[in-house]
C-alpha cells in the first residue's frame, strides 16, 4: 500500500517501485517507528485532535505491533514501500478507519527524521557503552603495568624509555575524547522534529512541546525546514566513528608490530588468533588487521554521505533516503570492532622482560646522558654533540651506552664520572620524569587515579 496515490492515474512501474522502495533497510527502526506514532497519537489525543477513544485504540493496537515486531512473531511484509506505510497498514487492518487517522498532522518527513533521531540516539548510547568497557579494559592494563619498561617511538625508531602503562594512557585519552564527542552529539541533536509537517509546519494545533517531551527530546525543532533536512547529526556521528575507527586502527597497528617474532612484546591469546592454511607454525593477529582495514569501511560512509547532502537544496529530497544503508553498517562495524578489541586486549599477554630489554637497547637513554651533562654545566646544544659523537663511538663498538666503559665516556668528555651510569639506567630515565602527563611512576598513579575518577561516573 502507498501512503499517496490520489493524483495519479497509472500504477508506478515495478522498477521504479523497487528503485524507491526503502523497507528493505528502514525496517531497522521500526522499533522507533511504532514509538514515534504512540507518541504522536498521544499528543493528538491530548489536542483533541483524536477523541479519547479513538486514541487510545490506536496507541492500545501500536502497543501490540510493537510487541510482535520486537518478539519476531510479525513477520515484516517488504512489499510495502517503506517501514511508515507497512505500520499504518497493519494498524489499518485491525481498527478500520480508525487507524487512518494515525497521520493526521505529520509527514512522512519529519516521520523519518524522528525515526533517524530516536534510532542514533540509542545508537549513541550503545557506542557510549562499548566505549566505557574499552576505557575501563585500558584502565586496567595501566593499573598492571606501571612499571612495565618499554621503548617509546618516534618514526618507528627507539627513542625513549617509558612505560607501557604510559604507552596505553595515550589510547586512554584519545577513546576519552571519542566519548566526549558523543556526549556533544546527542547534545546537540536532542530536539525533536515531529510536528515540522512535509515542511511548513501544519495547521493542526499540535503541542510540539509536549511531543517532544514524551519522546525524551530536551524541546522541538524551532525551524520545520531544518527540522526535516537536517542530517548534520548524522554527518557528525559518522566524524566520530571514523576518529573512533582511526584510534582502534593505530591501536591495532600497534598490537600487529609488537606481535611479530622480531618484537615479541605482546602473545595474542588462541581465541582471538588465526592460522594459515598451508603454514602451520603460523598465529596471525587478524582481528586487528581487520580493524585496520575496516577502519576505510567507515572513513567512506562519512565521505558517501557528506557528498549526498553537499548540493541539496531546502527542504527534503529523496536523495536523503542515501543516509540510511551506509550508515547502518558503519554503526555495526563500530559497534562490532569496539567489542572485539576490548576483548582481545583483555586476554593478551603483555611479555614485560621483552619490552625492558628493548628498551635498554637502541640508545634510548641517550636523551638522559645529555640531560646528565646539563646538570654537570655543559650547556645544552654541546652536551647534545657530545652524546651524538658518544653514540656514534658505541655503534662502531657494538655496544650501547651503559656498555661503554668510563675511560670511553671520558674519551669523548671528561665531564662524565661514575654516576653516569646510574642516570643513563632505564629505570631511572622513566621515573625521574615526574611532570604530569610524563612517564614517571609517582605521576602515572596519579593519572590512574584521576581516571579512576572519571571512569566512576558511569
Amino acid at each position: 500500500m502507498n501512503l499517496w496515490g490520489g493524483r495519479f492515474t497509472k500504477p508506478t512501474n515495478q522498477l521504479v517501485y523497487d528503485f524507491n522502495a526503502s523497507i528493505k533497510f528502514d525496517k531497522t527502526f521500526a522499533g522507533q517507528d511504532i514509538k514515534g506514532s504512540i507518541g504522536h497519537v498521544k499528543m493528538l489525543t491530548k489536542q483533541e485532535i483524536l477523541t479519547q477513544e479513538e486514541g487510545q485504540l490506536i496507541e492500545k493496537t501500536l502497543k501490540e505491533i510493537l510487541n510482535e515486531v520486537e518478539n519476531e512473531t510479525l513477520e515484516i511484509d517488504e512489499s510495502f514501500e517503506d517501514i511508515h506505510s507497512f505500520v499504518e497498514s497493519t494498524l489499518i487492518d485491525r481498527i478500520g478507519d480508525t487507524g487512518k487517522k494515525l497521520h493526521t498532522g505529520r509527514s512522512r518527513n519529519d516521520q523519518v527524521a524522528l525515526d533517524m533521531r530516536l534510532y542514533t540516539k540509542d545508537q549513541i548510547e550503545m557506542l557510549n557503552t562499548l566505549l566505557i568497557d574499552l576505557l575501563k579494559t585500558i584502565h586496567e592494563i595501566m593499573k598492571e603495568h606501571v612499571d612495565t619498561i618499554m621503548p617509546g617511538f618516534t618514526h618507528l625508531q627507539k627513542a625513549q624509555p617509558i612505560t607501557l602503562a604510559h604507552h596505553m594512557g595515550a589510547y586512554f585519552e584519545m577513546f576519552k575524547r571519542d566519548q566526549s564527542r558523543l556526549h556533544d552529539i546527542y547534545e546537540r541533536m536532542d530536539y525533536c522534529p515531529l510536528g515540522s509537517g512535509a515542511l511548513a509546519g501544519t495547521t493542526y494545533p499540535l503541542d510540539r512541546e509536549y511531543s517532544a517531551d514524551i519522546l525524551g527530546f530536551k524541546g522541538p525543532c524551532l525551524n520545520s525546514i531544518d527540522g526535516v533536512s537536517d542530517r548534520d547529526y548524522l554527518i557528525e556521528l559518522l566524524s566520530a566513528m571514523s576518529t573512533m575507527m582511526m584510534h582502534m586502527s593505530r591501536l591495532s597497528e600497534e598490537m600487529i608490530i609488537w606481535n611479530t617474532n622480531e618484537y615479541q612484546f605482546i602473545d595474542l591469546d588462541d581465541t582471538f588468533s588465526t592460522g594459515s592454511s598451508i603454514m602451520p607454525q603460523k598465529k596471525n593477529p587478524d582481528i586487528c588487521e581487520l580493524i585496520r582495514g575496516k577502519t576505510g569501511r567507515v572513513y567512506g560512509a562519512l565521505m558517501g554521505f557528506l557528498t549526498t547532502m553537499k548540493g541539496l537544496p531546502l527542504a527534503y529530497n529523496k536523495d536523503m533516503q542515501e543516509d540510511k544503508e551506509m550508515y547502518f553498517d558503519a554503526l555495526n562495524t563500530t559497534k562490532g570492532c569496539l567489542q572485539l578489541l576490548s576483548d582481545m586486549l583483555k586476554s593478551t599477554t603483555f611479555n614485560k622482560d621483552k619490552m625492558k630489554k628493548s628498551a635498554t637497547g637502541g640508545f634510548t637513554n641517550a636523551t638522559d646522558a645529555a640531560d646528565y651533562l646539563v646538570n654537570k654545566g655543559v650547556p645544552f646544544r654541546d652536551a647534545h654533540g657530545i652524546i651524538g659523537q658518544l653514540v656514534l663511538y658505541a655503534i662502531s663498538q657494538n655496544k650501547d651506552l651503559d656498555e661503554l666503559s668510563l675511560e670511553e665516556f671520558k674519551n669523548i668528555s671528561d665531564v662524565f664520572e661514575d654516576d653516569v651510569y646510574q642516570a643513563i639506567d632505564v629505570n631511572t630515565c622513566v621515573n625521574k620524569r615526574n611532570t604530569i602527563g610524563a612517564c614517571g611512576q609517582e605521576m602515572m598513579k596519579k593519572v590512574i587515579a584521576l581516571n579512576e575518577e572519571y571512569l566512576k561516573q558511569f
